[in-house]
């Protein structure tokens, strides 16, 4: 039986690279993309796959939060994120999330079989050296080790409706995608500022980087 894969990342030309790849191994097939987070995750639960791979920062939904999701509805999906970013904090929010592995782009396709077989036949945690150094650094050097906040103080409503913002919808925009009234996101939007103390859009794009909601 086939290990069964949906692929998830806004490059066109990425999807269709590791499809082919992946098409290509004797136990392996690809039975689904998406370009999105939200479209991943619809796409997900239609299809039940055994394995994703995930980007982190995408439009619309991101990686951290349709990881979320997925985890939420079906535990048994193995989530492996594959991004260009090894900043600690998307490490941290990608594994808190539910994601079974984090592998960097750079990585050679062969690391990337071997971590769908560790995380689906083994039911380990795979990460690239790379990234198992980030995690790993604070606890060699605990004297320097400095605390991120361990909660976000946003809702996962509120981290949606941020990333939106951040990535330049009107109020009118994220109303129609999440079909919900403009008042319910200007509310929702007055209490993300109030909760990040944010006083301006600015802040709100800077927050949405740093936590990996959005991109530059």
């Amino acid at each position: 039986m086939k290990i069964e894969i949906v692929v998830v990342d806004d490059h066109k030309i990425f999807r269709d690279g590791i499809r082919n790849l992946l098409d290509q191994q004797a136990n392996m097939k690809v039975i689904g993309e998406a370009e999105d987070g939200r479209t991943a995750v619809d796409l997900i639960r239609r299809l039940s796959p055994q394995v994703v791979i995930m980007d982190v920062t995408m439009p619309n939904l991101n990686g951290i939060d349709a990881t979320r999701r997925i985890i939420e509805k079906n535990p048994d999906v193995k989530v492996i994120a594959l991004s260009m970013h090894a900043q600690r904090r998307l490490v941290q929010e990608m594994l808190k999330a539910g994601a079974s592995g984090y592998l960097l782009k750079e990585c050679a396709f062969e690391e990337l079989v071997q971590a769908i077989h560790v995380v689906f036949e083994k039911n380990q945690i795979y990460l690239s050296p790379g990234i198992t150094q980030v995690v790993v650094h604070d606890y060699l050097q605990p004297a320097q080790k400095v605390e991120l906040p361990d909660v976000s103080p946003l809702t996962s409503k509120e981290r949606e409706i941020l990333q939106l913002i951040a990535e330049g919808m009107t109020n009118e925009n994220v109303a129609e995608t999440l079909d919900m009234s403009r008042r319910t996101v200007e509310k929702h939007r007055a209490r993300i500022m109030d909760k990040l103390h944010a006083d301006s859009l600015a802040d709100l794009i800077k927050y949405a980087i740093r936590e990996g909601l959005t991109r530059l």
